[in-house]
Order: C-alpha cells, then sequence, then structure tokens
C-alpha cells in the first residue's frame, strides 16, 4: 500500500446518489483496499432546520429517486417516507449521526451510515429526527446515551464543519465524489454507477 495515496469518498448519508452508489463503492473498497488508504468525508448536503420541505423539493427528489432506479438497476426506494413522515430538507444530524458513531468505532461510521440509508430509503423513516437517530443507535449496538451525548456535542459540530469545508475546498460540489489525494493534490476521479471497472482504471493512472 502507497502511504503517500489516499482514495477519498465524499458523501452524506441522506444522499440519494449516495445510496445508489453503494454496490459500486463496496466493489471498489475491495478491489483497492491493499493499494490505498481509503477515507470517509462527510459533505454535508442540507443544513438544520425543523421546517416542513416545500412541495416542489418533495416532487423533485422524487422525481430524483425514480431517475437514480432507472440508471441502477436493482436500486429500489420506498416512497411511502413521501406520506409517512414530515419531510425536511436537513441532513446534518445524519452527519453528526456518522461522526457520533465513529468516536465510538472506526467500524460503526460504516455501520450508521448503511442503517441511516436503510432507515431512510426502504423502511420510511426519517433520519432527519434524531429519535430516528437514537433508535438507530441501538439497532446497531452503540452505547445509547454517549450518542446522545455525542450527536449534541461541540466537539462532533466542529468536525463536521471541517469536513464540509474540506470537501468543498477540494472541489466536491456533488455527492457523491471520488479523489485521489497525492502528495497533498486532490485529484477528481471519474465515477460510474455501474462499471467499477472504469472507475479503477481511472485510480490506476495515479497509482
Amino acid at each position: 500500500m502507497n502511504s503517500n495515496i489516499t482514495l477519498i469518498y465524499v458523501h452524506d448519508p441522506m444522499c440519494s446518489w449516495c445510496y445508489g452508489f453503494k454496490p459500486a463503492l463496496s466493489l471498489l473498497i475491495e478491489k483497492l483496499k491493499h493499494k490505498v488508504t481509503i477515507q470517509y468525508l462527510l459533505g454535508g448536503l442540507a443544513t438544520d432546520t425543523d421546517e416542513p420541505m416545500p412541495e416542489a423539493m418533495q416532487k423533485q427528489i422524487k422525481l430524483n429517486w425514480k431517475r437514480i432506479e432507472e440508471t441502477i438497476p436493482g436500486c429500489i426506494f420506498n416512497y411511502e417516507f413521501w406520506t409517512s413522515n414530515i419531510p425536511k430538507r436537513s441532513t446534518y444530524p445524519a452527519c453528526r449521526a456518522v461522526l457520533a458513531a465513529k468516536n465510538q468505532s472506526v467500524r460503526a461510521e460504516g455501520k450508521m451510515n448503511s442503517a441511516i440509508q436503510k432507515a431512510y430509503y426502504l423502511t420510511a423513516q426519517n433520519p432527519s429526527d434524531y429519535s430516528v437517530l437514537y433508535n438507530i443507535a441501538k439497532e446497531i449496538n452503540l452505547d445509547v446515551d454517549q450518542f446522545k451525548f455525542d450527536i449534541h456535542s461541540d466537539k462532533i459540530n466542529i468536525d463536521l464543519q471541517r469536513q464540509i469545508t474540506l470537501s468543498r475546498k477540494i472541489g466536491a460540489d456533488s455527492f457523491p465524489s471520488l479523489f485521489i489525494k497525492v502528495d497533498e493534490i486532490y485529484h477528481p476521479i471519474v465515477l460510474d454507477y455501474n462499471n467499477v471497472d472504469i472507475i479503477i482504471e481511472h485510480i490506476n493512472d495515479y497509482l
């Protein structure tokens, strides 16, 4: 493994295209785990708000889900989310949940991200609500009291803001995004949701 090369995955746990990219990402990591260091970076899709999501935005996101289903074979969404919740355009709580989980265990970072995606896209729960995130923490066997403390702490919020700032600085203006960091220089990597070999071919240019 080349310690000077890092694969950076910029994402948001409530980003629908990140959810669609999950199978490709898993395969990518499996193929590259002995070649590069892999780093996850939260991009922060939508800031904190308790305001209900406007109808026009709900319609646009539902259309986006349809587009993803048409683009990525096997990717499905549970549209009951839109009738069983009050949607809010706020993903920062879910981002903080990923960081709070990682604070307990590095492995819990990925578990929390996957559990948020499952709750949101498959079981029609709303990860914009902290109560949902507390339940997810319990489901993945975290120390729930510690999780509740961490997710509202200044430490976690500062870390989130740091990651968001870095993601913007390196040019991640959409999610998911991939970058190869070589000797402190960030190079954007092409994304393909259905053909990991195309991504690896581009990454190999830097290995």
